[in-house]
């Protein structure tokens, strides 16, 4: 029977990217609906400065992903571009880094060099980027991937307490977008602790501890602000 083994590295990505954007979509707009609702305003103003946090955090997400992301990716090009240029100039040199990285990771020299030759001659540039640089197709950076995912999970986390603020009445749209936010942070955890193979306890008190900080000391600056108003 074949032996199949499942890893999720290859998932590194995109689920850094959605994980990143449903959290801050959930926290952010949780914290703004309640800091605007702790100030005494009408839940029509609630709903409207929460709409406006949706749309302008989602294209804040959209474009710090695609910018970072994109600086990452330019320098991998650049450290690729120079080994091309090195392996054309100097292939022997090459040669003997690889073989000195093989022989580090426990490889004896005669087989270290074996093994280098070998991996050259079938694709010299790609041995080099993975073994010397770290870099592969499965973890390369891919800015517009990370933009449109976390854009597009950023506008879903943030939609969840929106909803609260829609079905709740007023006078119970404090607790009741907390509570509720606090949920849906657990399940976030939950699932993206399932997608990437880690613990669940860890993940989900994680990110229930830093939600409920930022949900509580936004509610308090509102607070504040509606009393001395």
């Amino acid at each position: 029977m074949r032996h199949r083994e499942r890893h999720r590295s290859h998932r590194t990505g995109w689920l850094r990217a959605a994980v990143l954007g449903a959290n801050d979509g959930i926290v952010s707009t949780a914290s703004l609906v309640l800091g605007v609702a702790a100030a005494g305003v009408a839940t029509q103003s609630v709903l409207v400065a929460g709409v406006a946090g949706l749309v302008a955090g989602a294209m804040s997400m959209a474009a710090g992903e695609y910018v970072s992301v994109s600086s990452q990716s330019d320098t991998e090009r650049a450290d690729v571009d120079r080994e091309r240029r090195e392996l054309a100039e100097q292939p022997e040199q090459e040669h003997d880094e690889l073989v000195a990285i093989y022989v580090k990771r426990g490889l004896d020299r005669p087989l270290a060099v074996q093994v280098a030759t070998r991996l050259t001659a079938h694709d010299a540039l790609g041995a080099h980027a993975r073994d010397e640089l770290g870099i592969s197709d499965t973890l390369a950076a891919r800015p517009v991937q990370a933009a449109l995912t976390s854009a597009a999970t950023f506008a879903l986390g943030a939609a969840l307490p929106l909803l609260m603020v829609l079905v709740l009445p007023h006078t119970g749209l404090m607790w009741g977008v907390a509570g509720s936010s606090l949920l849906f942070l657990a399940l976030l955890g939950l699932l993206a602790a399932r997608a990437g193979g880690a613990p669940v306890g860890r993940s989900v008190l994680r990110v229930a501890f830093w939600g409920t900080l930022a949900m509580a000391l936004t509610a308090a600056v509102g607070s504040l602000f509606g009393v001395a108003a």
